[in-house]
């Protein structure tokens, strides 16, 4: 029997897909429907590590924690990592396979595909629905020929599709028809119907152009979700850079932006933190009093690094420690603080080495095998308990690492400088548990850190998020898509 199966498309990147899909498995999954996300194809350079060692786009992890079950490699069976303009590493099944040029990909699609056949197959083995989102959009024509993340997969599995369009953007109307329009006969009927994202204000005002839009494309409206003010989830990709400065919070981080920022989710608890003010600025800033400056991930670390160095960070960074200031690296930011990174396969970029900022006795070199673990330790400096995850190619050595900055069972990770100012580690997500977030917070100058339970917060929104989708989405209208009888909410 075929699993039911419902894919989101969007009339644009950063349209809602990832959104409406969270929001959805989390209706299904209070409805006791057992739900999995899938997304065929992603690029996106915020990554997780899954349960069985593999890694997925970020976005998926969360649609996982909505449907309330661990994240699997399955729910991401091509994940696309961009480390420059023309290239990007390929990872199948969450194991990182090749680099390759954007028509390279293209032709590689042919033996994409039933990759994500095969993943989608096994999840629709276990669980009774499987919501899945698109990429971009389904009327690129450029990429319309062997389509694997839209309505190629679509069609391959024969499956009904939504449409969402954001309205704060402008337009949607044109969106959404010229969508349609530039799709195949077969396409057009596969979509049912749409809905709208963000709207703000009064809904009586745009109720005649949701009946001309019915009228005009002979499909149903869904619904509209509303603007939902102070809203957060994870960035599938896309880093929010604006900053609100709390003038009233005690501690101040600077993080720069580079060009492949990796992981920059990593902070979004910060952000959130009632005590921290956090901003990116721009690598070409003068770098703001602060108390705190982290330097990212990065997916091109040398070439990240060396525009860091071309934009004076070097002097930026020794400055700030002169005056007290502390350093974090993270993963390509521990890298960028040892002395020299050596890539000698082109694992990322051109093959060579690059002096780092020489700040921690250390140097790391680039290994075609991928580093990918879930960790649970101690931070030294407090015995406090770390928690986190691990995706890295570098293999770091030196005497730096004879003060670790956090210690295993079975090994160490990082290191912290003679005089404590400057931690670098291979850890993300480290701000996501309120104890590792509590003891660096502390240790980058803190007074009385508050705990805050990120995963509870991150519940909030994801139940804030459907509630607002039972209140303006007509479910009943998309379960009888997935020929699913309506349910009561679980109590």
């Amino acid at each position: 029997m075929k699993t039911p199966t419902l894919m989101i498309q969007g009339t644009t990147s950063d349209a809602g897909k990832s959104t409406l899909v969270a929001g959805l498995c989390r209706v299904l999954f209070r409805r006791g429907i057992s739900v999995a996300p899938f997304k065929p194809q992603n690029m996106a350079l915020n990554s997780a590590v899954t349960n069985d060692g593999g890694e997925i786009g970020r976005a998926q992890a969360v649609q996982a924690q909505a449907s309330g079950i661990p994240p699997h490699s399955d729910m991401n069976p091509v994940l696309i990592k961009p480390s420059s303009d023309t290239n990007a590493q390929i990872i199948i099944h969450g194991r990182a396979r090749q680099s390759m040029n954007a028509a390279n990909y293209h032709q590689y699609k042919t033996t994409a595909m039933p990759a994500v056949l095969e993943s989608y197959q096994r999840l629709a083995r276990q669980y009774d629905v499987i919501l899945v989102e698109g990429a971009g959009s389904p009327a690129e024509i450029n990429l319309r020929d062997r389509d694997i993340a839209n309505m190629g997969f679509a069609e391959k599995v024969d499956c009904p599709v939504l449409i969402i369009a954001d309205i704060d953007k402008g337009g949607v109307f044109a969106h959404l028809t010229g969508t349609v329009n530039l799709l195949s006969e077969s396409e057009q009927n596969r979509v049912k119907g749409f809905v709208i994202n963000r709207f703000r204000g009064d809904i009586s005002l745009l109720e005649p152009g949701l009946d001309w839009l019915e009228d005009y494309t002979d499909k149903k409206v869904f619904g509209t979700l509303p603007y939902l003010h102070q809203f957060h989830l994870e960035a599938e990709d896309a880093i929010n850079a604006e900053n609100i400065c709390e003038t009233d919070r005690p501690l101040n981080i600077v993080i720069p932006v580079i060009p492949r920022i990796s992981n920059h989710t990593d902070f979004d608890p910060l952000r959130l933190h009632p005590q921290v003010n956090c901003q990116f600025i721009d690598a070409n800033d003068t770098l703001p009093d602060c108390d705190l400056v982290i330097l990212p991930g990065s997916k091109n670390v040398r070439d990240d690094l060396n525009y860091l160095q071309q934009h004076h960070w070097l002097k930026k960074l020794q400055r700030h420690l002169r005056y007290g200031g502390k350093v974090l690296g993270i993963c390509g930011g521990f890298q960028m603080l040892g002395k020299t990174i050596h890539d000698p396969d082109g694992i990322e970029a051109t093959a060579g080495s690059s002096h780092g900022f020489a700040l921690l006795e250390i140097e790391t070199i680039l290994e075609k095998e991928k580093q990918l673990f879930n960790v649970e330790g101690q931070f030294s400096l407090s015995n406090s308990k770390v928690c986190g995850y691990e995706i890295h190619a570098g293999i770091t050595s030196g005497r730096g690492l004879n003060t670790p900055a956090i210690r295993f069972s079975d090994r160490t990770d990082g290191a912290i400088s003679d005089d404590q100012q400057i931690i670098g580690t291979y850890l993300h997500g480290l701000f996501d548990h309120s104890e590792s977030c509590q003891s660096l917070l502390t240790w980058a100058g803190l007074e009385q850190a508050k705990a805050i339970d990120y995963f509870s917060r991150r519940e909030l929104e994801i139940n804030r998020l459907a509630d607002e989708i039972e209140k303006h989405i007509d479910i009943n209208a998309i379960l009888a898509l997935l020929s699913i009888p309506p349910k009561k909410l679980s109590t």
